[in-house]
């Protein structure tokens, strides 16, 4: 997961595809590497540290759920 701080009502997009060189936030990268993709949009109702997921298997989208640490997601063989 990422730490960042966060902003009350700015707006931010969330990468969703893992392509992004901006981790956890999204650079428009999905246009030509996921097509399918798009960022999740969304606004914090407070100002603060916010943990964002970055395995992409939250189900909590943008926020880390701890999903990273299951079985699947800790063997997964990463590209090259």
């Amino acid at each position: 997961p990422f730490a960042v701080e966060l902003k009350a009502g700015k707006k931010y997009a969330w990468c969703s595809c893992g392509h992004s060189h901006k981790q956890p936030f999204c650079d428009g990268a999905h246009k030509k590497a996921a097509p399918g993709a798009s960022p999740l949009r969304f606004s914090p109702e407070q100002d603060g540290t916010a943990w964002l997921c970055g395995c992409k298997r939250t189900r909590t989208p943008p926020y880390c759920d701890g999903s990273h640490l299951q079985e699947a997601v800790q063997g997964a063989q990463l590209p090259k």
